[in-house]
């Protein structure tokens, strides 16, 4: 189990496979000059799969989600997935993506024993997309998106950062486009963990703005049968349901007190927290041979002293030092 000082408990593990993208999202990096870990440094394909079995076994690992950078781009991913769902008990498995690259993989994914995708994708404008992340590829990523429908890797969740001044009227139109879409569509308030240290709360499109957009279009009601808990997105059902949209409200409404996550970082450090300044490092334990049950205790160790909140209220405030791409989402 991995519990902390405020008797909570960590169920669901996000695992980094890499720190490298495709895209340069403006809210995560700047468009060049990020320096990128070192192969050497990376966890292996059979060190992540120890990790993970010893998290699942050990740990009371339940769910585990892929994440980046761009996890697509590591090339062992498939074969990463499939051992991942051998294992017992069996864990849920899903991963976050960018989604290019999806549309050649989804099948494979699924067949490998992935469950579901989160997919990024903040508009529907291509050309507003390519001023957000610096590329020309909106078109792979819906293709991607329908590829993962069509693989029945469902359901498939869209997350859509609103930024000032380029996308923050479109909450409405994405969510209609994701309702005509049979996708479910999650809104996340951009948080603090860009590369360059540019984020500004006052440039924040809040949640509340968000649902003011949205109930103007839509008829939005709380999900009665959805307890928030852990969960980050506070759901609502639209026109009267079955869809929902989500508003994942990080930094105006955070769920620190309920908080079951922990962390893995490409390069084998195990983070208690999103916004941590400090990590633990698994990876040279790892490679000086230590057996599992040390392991096992170094993450107990690490998840022990996870502290109450994320301290995004506190005046004291500091960003973590490594960007979200290198963190893992």
């Amino acid at each position: 189990m991995l519990l902390d000082t405020y008797g909570r408990v960590a169920t669901d593990l996000r695992v980094s496979l890499t720190d490298r993208c495709n895209l340069r999202c403006t809210y995560c990096m700047p468009e060049e000059g990020l320096q990128w870990l070192a192969k050497p440094e990376l966890l292996t394909d059979d060190e992540i799969v120890r990790l993970v079995r010893i998290a699942v076994t050990e740990l009371g690992i339940t769910e585990v989600r892929f994440t980046g950078g761009e996890p697509l781009l590591r090339p062992g991913v498939v074969g990463i997935v499939e051992r991942c769902a051998a294992l017992e008990p069996r864990p849920q498995l899903s991963l976050t993506t960018n989604g290019i690259g999806l549309a050649r993989t989804a099948e494979a994914l699924r067949d490998a024993g992935l469950d579901r995708v989160n997919v990024s994708l903040d508009t529907l404008r291509p050309e507003v997309f390519q001023r957000l992340t610096r590329r020309k590829r909106h078109d792979d990523v819906i293709a991607g998106l329908r590829a993962a429908r069509d693989a029945g890797l469902t359901p498939v969740k869209i997350n859509s950062v609103l930024m000032r001044g380029l996308n923050d009227d479109e909450a409405p139109a994405l969510l209609a486009w994701a309702l005509e879409n049979d996708y479910e569509l999650r809104f996340i308030e951009q948080m603090p963990l860009d590369a360059q240290h540019g984020w500004q709360r006052a440039n924040m499109v809040t949640a509340e703005e968000i649902l003011r957009q949205l109930t103007a279009h839509f008829t939005l009601a709380p999900e009665e049968s959805s307890v928030r808990g852990s969960a980050p997105a506070e759901r609502w059902l639209v026109n009267g349901g079955p869809a929902k949209v989500g508003v994942i409200a990080s930094v105006t409404r955070p769920f620190c007190r309920a908080c079951d996550r922990t962390r893995l970082t490409a390069d084998g450090q195990v983070r208690n927290c999103l916004f941590a300044r400090e990590e633990s490092d698994l990876r040279t334990a790892l490679r000086s041979g230590e057996p599992d049950s040390r392991l096992a205790e170094l993450w107990r160790a690490a998840m022990w002293g996870k502290k109450a909140g994320s301290g995004l209220d506190d005046p004291s405030f500091l960003q973590p030092q490594r960007p979200m791409s290198a963190i893992g989402g």
